[in-house]
């Protein structure tokens, strides 16, 4: 199993994600960029050397894209793996998150290789602060039931863990379909430069779907289908 990210090899949603790992004593090895590409979507480097460095126990630091990183695991540092796991990120990808999200993109290029995939992600709403032992609890549940389900070809999962207070149970897991509705479009014009004022939380969306399941305090488990 390869574990990766777009928060960077040190970020602490990865360290979560390889203790529910470990919790389930799922043989592993993390393959991620050595710093921070969020928002990167599914850029992947061919004009450049790809430099990467060994880690502790068993892990690779990649100076490219989480999709650079599955694409060098693959090929060498882990190509026997049959899942990659990406994840936990710092912020929601939900709905049509999935086009722009490095997070996703990581398992979508697993896919495209024939390998399975599963993606993680914490909305994070204003004020919160996501609790990474609870995180990875839930990681480790919803992982292991993930595992043990049939998964249609060229398809992954992509899962999202809402805000929900410090002292409520495991939020209701709910398999749903992902949000189709676009961000909004709000800028701020000043001086020829445009600032983006979109409000990630006001965003359409539809009922029953990822988005609304995730900001009604429930985690959103969707199948994505290439």
């Amino acid at each position: 199993m390869i574990l990766t990210n777009d928060d960077g090899y040190r970020a602490p949603g990865i360290a979560a994600l390889r203790r529910a790992v470990e919790r389930l004593a799922l043989d592993h090895a993390v393959v991620a960029p050595a710093e921070a590409v969020s928002g990167c979507g599914h850029a992947v480097t061919t004009h450049a050397p790809l430099r990467s460095r060994p880690e502790n126990a068993g892990g690779w630091s990649v100076e490219g894209t989480p999709a650079d990183c599955v694409r060098l695991a693959l090929h060498k540092f882990v190509p026997d793996a049959k899942w990659v796991v990406s994840g936990i990120n710092a912020g929601g990808n939900l709905g049509v998150d999935l086009f722009h999200s490095g997070t996703v993109a990581a398992v979508r290029e697993a896919v495209f290789h024939g390998h399975k995939g599963v993606a993680f992600s914490h909305y994070i709403a204003k004020d919160f602060r996501i609790d990474w032992n609870r995180a990875s609890d839930w990681t480790a549940v919803i992982l292991e039931d993930l595992l043990s389900r049939e998964l249609p070809p060229r398809s992954f999962w992509n899962v999202n863990f809402p805000c929900v207070d410090t002292q409520a149970p495991m939020p209701e897991i709910v398999f749903c379909p992902w949000d189709r509705s676009p961000l909004p479009l709000q800028y701020r014009f000043d001086e020829g430069e445009a600032r983006y004022e979109g409000v990630y939380h006001e965003r359409n969306r539809e009922p029953d779907h990822d988005v609304s399941v995730c900001f009604g305090g429930r985690i959103a488990v969707s199948l994505v289908t290439l």
